[in-house]
C-alpha cells in the first residue's frame, strides 16, 4: 500500500514561511518594581519597626498628655474668676517675692478669666538647662498658686515635658535623638512603599471578609495602612523639619530660599533671621515698665495669650508676642523701646514667608495643638494605627514561613529586573534624598551593598538569583 507523498504547507512547522513563536511580553517597569518595593518594604519594616514602634507608643501618650497635664495641674493653671485683674506689674511682684532667686525669662499673662499668669523665671537652682520655672499668679489678687518646671514655647509641664523628651530622645539626650529621626527618615518610605504594593494588587485580592491565615493578616494591615498613610506620610513630614540632621539640611534650604522664619528685632531694627533670640530677660522692671509695655502691645492689636520678654540688656528693647499656635494662629509681635514705651518694630505672622508659616502650622499639628483636642485625638488614632501594622507586620512575617522555616524572607535579586536607564534614575533620586536625610541614606547605602555582597556568595556558590526563582515558577 503507497502512501501519498507528504507535502510542506504554509502553516507547517518546518515551512520557512510558517509564524514564528511569539517572543514573551516584556514587563512593564511598573511589574518590574513592584518586587524591589516589596523588598524594601519588607525588610525596612522588619529593622526599623522597633524605632517606629517606640515613637508611636511615646507619640499616643504625649498627644495624651495635654488633658492629662489640664486635669493633674489644675491648681496651678486655674483660679475663681474675680471682677478686675491686678496690674501685671502687681503680680510679678509677688511671684518675685515668694521665689527672689533667678531672673524674669517672660511673664505670661492670664489669657482667660479662670486662668493663672506665669511668671518664669531663669537660672533657679535645681532647674534643668533650657528649662524656667513657671510662678502661678492669682491675676485677681497677686497670691501664688504654685511653681513647676516648664520647657518649651507652649509651657509644657513636667508631666507633659517628661514624656516630651521620652518621645524625642528616650532621656539620652542629643545622641538620644538619632532613634526618633531615623523612625521619621524611614517612616515615609515604609508607607509610601505599601500604598505602591497594596494598589498594584488585584481589587478581589484587598477583601478581608472570607479570608483567613496571612491573607486576613495582609487584607488588614493593607486596609489599615492605606487610611493611615497620609497621616503618616504628614508626621514623617514634619518631623524630619525639627530633627538633628535632616532637620539642620531643611532650614538650609530655607534659608537659601528666603523663607525662614523672620523674628521681631529687640534692637528695633529690621526683622531678623530664622531663630534670632528676641531678648532674655535680666530685670524684672526696667524703663517704662511692663504694664506700659504691655499696652504698647494691645494697642497694636495683641490679644491673648501673649507673652512678654524683658529687654537682655539695657539697650535691648521690651517684646511682646503672641504665642496662640491653636487656629487661628496668631504669632504677631512688637519691640517696645523701654524708655519711652513706643513701638519700635513690628512683626505680623500674615507677612511670614510661606514656607515659614508651612512650617509653623505643620509642626503645631504635629504636636498637637493646632486644632485642640480633635488634633490630639486624631494623633493617638494615627499612633495606634501604627502600632497595630507593626504587629500585623511581625505577623505576617512568621505566617510567611513553611514548615520548619521561621519568617521566610523575600528573595534578594529583584532590582536585576528592573530596566538599567531606570535604575540609574533611581539610584540618583536615592542618593540626593540620602543626602538631605542621612538617617535614610546611610541605612539604605549599607543594606544594598550587604545585599549585593550577599547575593555575590549566593551567585558564586551556585545559588539561584530571584530571577531564575522567579522564571522557575
Amino acid at each position: 500500500m503507497s502512501t501519498a507523498p507528504t507535502t510542506t504547507t504554509d502553516e507547517s512547522p518546518d515551512s520557512p514561511d510558517s509564524p514564528k513563536p511569539a517572543a514573551p511580553a516584556r514587563p512593564s517597569a511598573a511589574a518590574t518594581l513592584r518586587p524591589l518595593v516589596l523588598r524594601l518594604h519588607f525588610y525596612a519594616g522588619l529593622l526599623v519597626a522597633p524605632f517606629l514602634l517606640v515613637a508611636a507608643l511615646t507619640g499616643f501618650l504625649y498627644a495624651g498628655s495635654f488633658q492629662a497635664e489640664k486635669i493633674l495641674y489644675a491648681d496651678e493653671m486655674t483660679v475663681s474668676a474675680g471682677d478686675t485683674k491686678l496690674p501685671i506689674s502687681e503680680q510679678v511682684a509677688a511671684a518675685r517675692e515668694a521665689h527672689p532667686q533667678g531672673t524674669v525669662a517672660a511673664v505670661r499673662p492670664s489669657p482667660e478669666d479662670d486662668a493663672t499668669t506665669r511668671v518664669m523665671l531663669s537660672g533657679v537652682p535645681g532647674v534643668g538647662e533650657g528649662h524656667t520655672l513657671a510662678v502661678f499668679v492669682d491675676p485677681y489678687t497677686a497670691k501664688v498658686e504654685g511653681a513647676l518646671e516648664q520647657y518649651g514655647s507652649t509651657g509644657a509641664l513636667p508631666l507633659r515635658t517628661w514624656i516630651s523628651e521620652f518621645h524625642r530622645n528616650l532621656h539620652l539626650g542629643e545622641n538620644g535623638r538619632l532613634y526618633s529621626e531615623l523612625a521619621a527618615s524611614w517612616l515615609w518610605v515604609i508607607a509610601g512603599g505599601g500604598l505602591v504594593l497594596w494598589f498594584a494588587r488585584r481589587r478581589t485580592q484587598r477583601k478581608i471578609r472570607g479570608t483567613s491565615g496571612r491573607r486576613r493578616t495582609l487584607g488588614l494591615h493593607g486596609t489599615v495602612g492605606v487610611w493611615a498613610a497620609g497621616g503618616f506620610l504628614f508626621l514623617s513630614a514634619t518631623g524630619l523639619t525639627w530633627s538633628t540632621y535632616a532637620g539642620a539640611n531643611i532650614d538650609v534650604l530655607r534659608t537659601s530660599l528666603g523663607q525662614s522664619t523672620p523674628s521681631v528685632s529687640a534692637a528695633g531694627g529690621e526683622h531678623t533671621g530664622h531663630d534670632a533670640a528676641a531678648g532674655a530677660g535680666s530685670a524684672t522692671e526696667h524703663g517704662v515698665g511692663l504694664d506700659k509695655v504691655l499696652a504698647a502691645g494691645r494697642a497694636e492689636g495683641l490679644g491673648d495669650p501673649v507673652e512678654i520678654v524683658p529687654p537682655a540688656d539695657e539697650s535691648s528693647a521690651y517684646v511682646v508676642r503672641q504665642v496662640q499656635r491653636s487656629w487661628p494662629t496668631k504669632q504677631d509681635a512688637v519691640a517696645v523701646d523701654p524708655s519711652s514705651g513706643e513701638v519700635l518694630d513690628t512683626l505680623r505672622f500674615a507677612d511670614h514667608p510661606v514656607l515659614a508659616k508651612l512650617t509653623r502650622w505643620g509642626i503645631d499639628a504635629h504636636t498637637g495643638v493646632l486644632f485642640g483636642i480633635v488634633n490630639q485625638l486624631l494623633l493617638m488614632a494615627l499612633a495606634l494605627s501604627l502600632v497595630l501594622l507593626i504587629l500585623w507586620g511581625y505577623r505576617m512575617w512568621w505566617q510567611r514561613g513553611r514548615a520548619s522555616a521561621f519568617g521566610r524572607p523575600i528573595p534578594r535579586g529583584a532590582w536585576q529586573q528592573v530596566p538599567p536607564l531606570l535604575l540609574v534614575a533611581l539610584m540618583a533620586v536615592v542618593a540626593v534624598v540620602g543626602y538631605f536625610v542621612p538617617l535614610l541614606g546611610i541605612p539604605l547605602a549599607a543594606f544594598i551593598a550587604v545585599d549585593v555582597i550577599l547575593g555575590e556568595i549566593d551567585h558564586r556558590r551556585g545559588n539561584r538569583t530571584y530571577g531564575e526563582r522567579a522564571g522557575a515558577k
